[in-house]
């Protein structure tokens, strides 16, 4: 049962039982993992408020082979990240990136999944408030992709034709934009030539060159991204995270 030192990022937190606490972490050497802070809850925790979700630090726990649940030792914190708990919609968009990678990361350590998310939660924390919708639709669709399911934007998502410039429209069935062929009957959203674009630069991870959307704007993309994550990601689940940051004002 070796010690191990890693950096961590709290994703999610419960109370278990009268005195500790369960965290759910993403750490950069051991992919994702949960750790029992044994008397976290008691006044005089060397714990005390350090563990609290999206705080990133360095976690010092026992490693158990074969075991699903880990003893942590100390987590000291590096960044607490309390700009994004005091702004619920900043919340609202962090918890949701935060639900995709504790549900779906790799049991195996992805070090840039680690640091993308690192750098998205940055990102939410330090953006503009008109300009949050775009970064948090970027961040969300840039680790889709990082997790292996990026939609498919080149090609047909139907029969793997280039796919052409123009009006287009978007199969969340078939996971991407479709030729003109395949669309004919086809259910899915037609993006306009600016519409397209906009979301070819949000899954390219380029918010920046995007910047505020329109309110009516927001709530499509957003609905989009659910639909896209719930079909492909999730395989039907419902996300509680990701359904309360669609439908934040």
């Amino acid at each position: 049962m070796p010690l191990v030192t890693t950096d961590a990022i709290v994703l999610h937190t419960f109370r278990y039982g009268e005195t500790s606490k369960i965290a759910r972490l993403l750490t950069r050497d051991h992919g994702p993992q949960s750790v029992i802070a044994k008397g976290a809850m008691n006044s005089k925790s060397k714990f005390g408020a350090r563990l609290q979700s999206l705080s990133e630090g360095v976690a010092s726990f026992y490693l158990k082979p074969a075991r699903d649940l880990h003893t942590l030792r100390e987590f000291d914190v590096v960044i607490q990240r309390s700009e994004l708990a005091r702004d619920p919609r900043r919340f609202g968009a962090s918890t949701a990136l935060a639900e995709v990678v504790m549900r779906f990361a790799p049991a195996e350590a992805h070090p840039e999944i680690y640091e993308l998310v690192v750098e998205v939660l940055g990102r939410l924390g330090a953006v503009a408030a008109d300009e949050l919708d775009s970064q948090t639709l970027a961040g969300l669709w840039t680790m889709v992709a990082a997790l292996g399911f990026e939609p498919s934007m080149d090609q047909c998502a139907r029969c793997g034709e280039p796919i052409a410039p123009g009006p287009v429209r978007f199969s969340v069935t078939d996971g991407g934009f479709l030729c003109p062929g395949c669309a004919r009957g086809a259910q899915g959203r037609k993006l306009d030539p600016e519409d397209r674009t906009v979301l070819e630069l949000l899954v390219a991870g380029h918010p920046e060159q995007v910047g505020p959307l329109e309110s009516k704007h927001v709530k499509a993309h957003r609905r989009l991204l659910v639909q896209f994550v719930e079909r492909h990601v999730a395989e039907g689940r419902e996300l509680p995270a990701l359904t309360i940051w669609q439908g934040l004002s």
